[in-house]
């Protein structure tokens, strides 16, 4: 028999027997579960005993070890299909063969949760509590995670991060960080404003926010796999301070030039995704991906709630039929085994890998991990596994109320994918169709970014955002330290404030003048402003390649990207009352922005300007807009 994969850790023992003998005292069991066709069940789920349990290969195949001997009931149990269950009497040591074959049904995935009373439990709460399935309109402001909204519970969690402070070029000359291709942020940030709240301050990373738009950037050169663009302008929140662009822009793929894909869609479909902008959404969405794939491109969907199961083995992307239908009978509940989800979900993908293609999970959920995999660490550990493997992970976040926002960014992160957030359809074909090269192919993996400056020119510096993706600076040179992706049609921006070496003292938070410290003169030296330099490892690569570039002027005229960026950046400091806001206002984000804005074929700087507005509006700003005449 072939390699079975299971999960859990299975226990046995002897009742009367002596703890030296428990160890030996067991059985096992092994077979296969098949239809009646005689087609293979994966992801079949087959219990034996109080513990042990194990999920069915792609060949239907499973084996359950350290069982008690004497009388045992073997379960089999899997999505769609009637449980069927066989009593044995095993011996010990012995491998004893049990085979399934199930029967077609529209069981309901909350079957497979576990205990009745759970289940009983879980209806009970949904029906004296209807308001906890769907978080609905809230007052103005955010009540933070665990906080009451009437007789609505908030469980949102966010991690707590403080904006990356002043450093100086003379004692820290270089900056280190991983890439971000992130927008998750902005697209939750806009789901707060629409429901009439500002976003919670740690809500809000300000790089994943400039990185949601598109920029004007200049395509590779043939023989890189982005290119890089750089500026140094005033910065518009501090007169007096400089602020530097750098931009990178990776080659855009039609559909049509993708290699193959195989791709699993990890559905959470537990009873906490319910409400209409979660798993309806979640079917929506996942309908404009089937669209756009071709015949050579497969498609698996795992589901998971009480249990995970395969409701669609790897098919064809021509059979979009199949395919379609598949996803039309999703319906939620259940408690959620977000663990035994991802083991599942990245075992078919191995099970169908594509050398040579895209080979990818998409996983679609509001976070809620609450059982499964024992904690975010073992998580974490098996995507990281995963990924050298070949199977990258994107992780798309929907709905209100329970969204585990920090949790989901790192497992993208972790899986050499990206995080989303999708609060509507608008934002689904955005992913899905419009960016949908950057969503399913990676053309650069573990890309680090290192700035040095220069002194005779830079007094001191703080990088905008990226504060959870700060790099040690001998970090950039080890090629065993993980870094951010890039997809086909990214594009990468990051900002730095600057004081010039002729700035006024005290205006960056810097400490005394140094005693002993050779203090350059302005203009001695080299005129560089900095210089940056870039590692990246092509996507099957161990062994990074290195670019770098000279800024040595400042730009005469600011382009558009360059300000529409400043303004996205300020937005975000006013959103999150940074202490480094300095002179910014809504009614100058606005100014930028309109100024800014360019053709917007796709809307999306429109919609910024109206957001500003609103969270003007919300924070009881309306009169800084209503004075710009805005």
């Amino acid at each position: 028999m072939r390699a079975i994969w299971s999960f859990g850790l299975i226990t046995g023992f002897m009742f009367g027997a002596s703890p030296a003998n428990r160890v030996t005292r067991t059985a096992t069991v092994e077979g296969r579960v098949l239809d009646p066709t005689g087609k293979a069940v994966q992801g079949a789920r087959v219990v034996g005993g109080s513990s042990g349990q194990a999920l069915t290969n792609a060949n239907g195949e499973y084996r359950l070890s350290g069982l008690p001997v004497g009388s045992v009931t073997i379960r089999a149990m899997a999505v769609g299909y009637q449980p069927s269950s066989q009593t044995v009497q095993l011996v010990e040591a012995q491998v004893r063969r049990v085979d399934f074959v199930l029967r077609p049904s529209p069981i309901a995935l909350d079957e497979l949760a576990g205990p009745a009373e759970s289940r009983r439990a879980e209806r009970d709460a949904r029906r004296d509590h209807p308001s906890q399935a769907k978080l609905g309109a809230a007052p103005l402001g955010y009540p933070g995670p665990g906080r009451t909204i009437g007789q609505q519970f908030n469980t949102e969690e966010y991690r707590h991060f403080g904006d990356n402070g002043w450093q100086s070029s003379t004692r820290q000359p270089l900056s280190t960080f991983s890439i971000d291709v992130d927008a998750g942020s902005y697209g939750n940030i806009r789901r707060f404003l629409k429901d009439g709240r500002l976003p919670p301050p740690d809500a809000v990373r300000v790089e994943e926010m400039i990185n949601y738009f598109r920029y004007d950037y200049p395509a590779p050169r043939r023989e890189e796999p982005f290119s890089i663009t750089t500026e140094v302008a005033g910065a518009p929140w501090r007169p007096g301070h400089k602020l530097a662009l750098i931009g990178l822009q990776s080659d855009r793929v039609e559909m049509a030039d993708l290699p193959p894909t195989n791709l699993v869609f990890l559905l959470d479909v537990s009873g906490s995704m319910q409400s209409p902008d979660k798993l309806p959404l979640v079917k929506s969405a996942f309908r404009l991906l089937v669209n756009e794939l071709r015949e050579q491109d497969r498609v698996a969907i795992v589901v998971y709630a009480g249990a995970a199961g395969l409701v669609l083995p790897s098919t064809s992307g021509g059979d979009k039929h199949r395919i379609l239908a598949a996803i039309d009978g999703l319906e939620a509940g259940g408690s959620t085994a977000g663990g035994a989800g991802i083991q599942l979900a990245y075992q078919v993908a191995r099970d169908n890998f594509q050398r040579g293609g895209n080979n990818r999970v998409i996983l679609a959920s509001d976070g809620d991990f609450n059982v499964g995999v024992s904690s975010e660490g073992e998580l974490v550990r098996l995507i990281e596994e995963r990924r050298r493997d070949g199977v990258f992970l994107t992780v798309l976040g929907f709905g209100t109320g329970n969204l585990k926002d920090s949790k989901m960014e790192q497992l993208a992160n972790k899986g050499n994918g990206h995080y989303a957030y999708i609060d509507d359809l608008l934002e689904a074909k955005k992913v899905f169709v419009q960016e949908l090269g950057a969503t399913l192919l990676t053309v650069a993996k573990d890309v680090k970014i290192q700035v040095e400056f220069n002194p005779a020119r830079v007094k001191s510096y703080r990088l905008v955002g990226y504060e959870n993706r700060l790099l040690d600076d001998r970090d950039f040179n080890d090629d065993t330290k993980d870094a951010g992706e890039m997809g086909a049609g990214h594009s990468v921006t990051a900002l730095y404030e600057i004081v010039p070496a002729d700035g006024e003292p005290g205006e960056d938070g810097a400490v005394d003048p140094l005693k002993y410290q050779r203090r350059p003169r302005v203009g001695s030296a080299s005129a560089d402003w900095f210089t940056v330099k870039l590692r990246y490892k092509e996507p099957a690569g161990e062994t990074s390649r290195l670019l770098q570039r000279v800024v040595d002027r400042e730009t005469r005229s600011a382009s558009a990207d360059f300000r529409f960026a400043a303004a996205v950046a300020e937005f975000g400091m006013l959103l999150r009352n940074s202490e480094f806001k300095g002179k910014a206002s809504y009614g100058s984000v606005l100014a930028q922005a309109r100024a800014a804005r360019g053709p917007d074929d796709e809307g999306y700087r429109s919609e910024f300007i109206r957001l500003v507005e609103t969270a003007a509006r919300l924070a009881g700003r309306g009169a800084d807009v209503t004075e710009h005449g805005y």
